[in-house]
């Protein structure tokens, strides 16, 4: 899979001892990616890497039913917050895609990634499936290179994984939070997210 330049290990510095965690956070930030109206009364974050098959999973079964019923009707305030998980390459190349793509394309980009993950590990054609994902989204190949290789782009992503080591001592994906209580039974069913956004908006009245 090694398909871009080697600085993609050699930048990846983040360190794995985790430091006294925060409350995480319930509000969006500048640097985070979101959907959902502002004024919710439930924020749910999830950190999730764009290399892991558990969150590609639950991002094509579930997430749809959920977006549907809590995000599109107002209900919830969804923040999205990048991981890296092995292969680490990917799941960089996939993030920095994405936004390269721009914020409205964000999250389009993101669900075209985990629905032909699978078929690019099968097929090992990771440079080849995100190179079509791109031309998608109107990027030639050289925007592509590009972004996929450019180092204040990977520092800046790097620093976010850090900081959600750091502040939620996040350790695997995908992993919520709903209005700050910590959920990390991986990919959550819908039965499971239906009684934690209950019991965040109960509490939040």
């Amino acid at each position: 899979m090694r398909f871009f330049d080697r600085r993609l290990f050699t930048m990846f510095a983040v360190s794995l001892a985790l430091v006294a965690c925060n409350k995480a956070t319930t509000t969006a930030t500048d640097e985070d990616m979101s959907m959902g109206s502002p004024t919710a009364k439930v924020t749910v974050i999830e950190y999730a890497s764009a290399s892991c098959p558990h969150c590609a999973r639950w991002n094509n079964d579930v997430f749809p039913q959920f977006k549907a019923k809590y995000i599109d009707t107002g209900k919830v305030r969804y923040v999205y917050r990048e991981f890296l998980t092995p292969p680490i390459e990917v799941a960089s190349a996939g993030f920095l895609l994405a936004r390269c793509a721009g914020k409205d394309k964000y999250f389009p980009v993101l669900d075209a990634i985990y629905h032909n993950q699978s078929q690019m590990y099968e097929s090992g054609d990771i440079r080849g499936g995100l190179l079509r994902i791109a031309q998608s989204v109107g990027m030639n190949e050289k925007q592509f290179n590009d972004c996929i290789t450019n180092d204040d782009a990977l520092k800046a992503l790097n620093d976010r994984v850090e900081k959600a080591q750091k502040e939620a001592k996040i350790t695997g994906t995908p992993t919520f939070f709903f209005n700050g209580e910590r959920y990390d039974k991986g990919e959550m069913p819908m039965a499971d997210l239906d009684a934690a956004y209950n019991k965040a908006a109960a509490a939040a009245k």
